[in-house]
């Protein structure tokens, strides 16, 4: 039963609710980037390289070749293009995340001044007044 108790404990911490709630936005987020790369990204790249298309570059290994029952057989091929765009969604992933993760902590750094700069309430300005007066 403490093992149970233990995993509640920890599943309630706000830490993972949080790393769960990121990894789905994550999830989600990656989807949209991978989509500006291919469709919106990539393309032009392409094109600017003489319409080679980076999901199409690839190093057959083998050809394809029809086997003994007449079935096809699919060629084997090394496809780099392939790594280059995956590499290439992640690097844009990894900008936009540090991107947004600097502007958090801008934002942050704001507050944290804007706490310290505010001014106490009247209330305690006034008790800070009376308590100097009595100790005098």
């Amino acid at each position: 039963m403490s093992i149970i108790k233990d995993f509640k404990t920890f599943i309630a911490r706000g830490n993972v609710i949080d790393l769960a709630v990121g990894v789905i936005i994550g999830g989600a987020f990656g989807k949209i980037v991978s989509s500006v790369v291919g469709d919106i990204i990539m393309p032009p790249i392409g094109f600017i390289l003489g319409g080679v298309s980076f999901a199409d570059l690839k190093i057959i290994l083998k050809g394809a070749t029809v086997d003994a029952a007449g079935k096809p057989v699919e060629a084997v091929s090394l496809n780099y293009g392939m790594f280059i765009q995956s590499v290439i969604d992640f690097l844009i992933i990894a900008f936009c995340i540090f991107m947004l993760v600097k502007i958090i902590n801008k934002i942050d750094a704001v507050r944290n001044v804007e706490k310290v700069a505010a001014p106490p309430p009247a209330e305690i300005m006034l008790l800070t007044e009376i308590r100097d007066l009595l100790k005098k």
